[in-house]
């Protein structure tokens, strides 16, 4: 058991120190959410999005950051930024995640762990693949501004907006 939790601090540690993706294209995806919408990255050319890629529906964790950005979602559209989250959960995973905490933005389904993979997200920890909370903040013309790899979920949208309003030179929220 103790070598399990050092390798899984090693792994967490690695996403940590990966290379920056800051001033980097935002690379282009091709998923459904979870009412069955396909998303690509080029459906958001022209405003903000935010990617934020998280573990696992229904955990602590993730149910506290998807909340802090259901809550604060009206300013992030006031900022013309769309969400989107993704995991490797399941379209029906999602569905019943989003249903039950009222979410209004697209969480999409990355099966494969494809997308996380390319955004150097992904863990794999023997039997276990997820990928570790990180997001991106990609500007309108589809350049990665902001690239959060320490995520804090009970206040990382905050951060986000803090950000955002000084990316945009406006006055924090």
């Amino acid at each position: 058991m103790r070598s399990f939790l050092v390798l899984m601090v090693i792994c967490l540690s690695l996403q940590v120190w990966s290379a920056s993706w800051i001033g980097q294209p935002a690379a282009d995806f091709h998923l459904q959410d979870q009412v069955g919408t396909w998303h690509d990255l080029k459906d958001y050319r022209g405003q903000w999005l935010l990617l934020y890629f998280y573990p696992k529906d229904g955990t602590q964790g993730c149910t506290q950051e998807a909340e802090r950005f259901r809550d604060l979602y009206p300013i992030f559209r006031s900022r013309h930024v769309n969400i989107i989250g993704i995991s490797e959960d399941t379209q029906v995973s999602h569905a019943d995640f989003a249903h039950a905490l009222q979410l209004p933005f697209a969480i999409l389904a990355d099966a494969h762990g494809d997308i996380a993979k390319h955004y150097g997200v992904l863990n794999n920890l023997l039997v276990t693949r997820f990928a570790s909370r990180q997001s991106f903040l990609i500007s309108p013309d589809g350049i990665i501004m902001r690239q959060y790899k320490r995520v804090d979920p009970s206040n990382h949208a905050t951060q986000v907006l803090k950000d955002l309003a000084v990316m945009q030179g406006k006055s924090n929220p």
